[in-house]
């Protein structure tokens, strides 16, 4: 099961899961993001200390949310993904595209 935080920040938000984000979780995941998108956030940051695990279903949500909010004329930043979130995205090479920040602070301020 995931849970998802929401915190307001200025320009955007930072977005939480807590959990495992699997092809159950994603959709809660995409409308959380749709939705900040849509009332005005240009800047998504994703916080993924909390997540344990990630899939395949998990990696295309966090492409197409990024996906979105460039479409929006924003962006979207993934911070502090766990070791085990690093190596899937470092095996897919989704590092690359995504460009995991270490802290909140740096993603705000990149």
């Amino acid at each position: 099961m995931m849970t998802i935080g929401i915190e307001p920040v200025e320009g955007g938000c930072v977005i939480s899961p807590q959990g495992r984000l699997t092809v159950v979780s994603t959709p809660e995941l995409r409308q959380a993001v749709a939705a900040r998108i849509e009332a005005g956030d240009r800047l998504i940051v994703v916080d993924l200390s909390g997540t344990t695990f990630v899939d395949s279903s998990g990696l295309g949500a966090l492409v197409s949310c990024l996906k979105s909010a460039r479409q929006a004329g924003g962006d979207l930043r993934l911070v502090a993904p766990t070791e085990q979130v690093s190596m899937v995205l470092r095996l897919t090479n989704l590092d690359r595209i995504l460009q995991p920040r270490a802290s909140v602070e740096e993603a705000l301020h990149d």
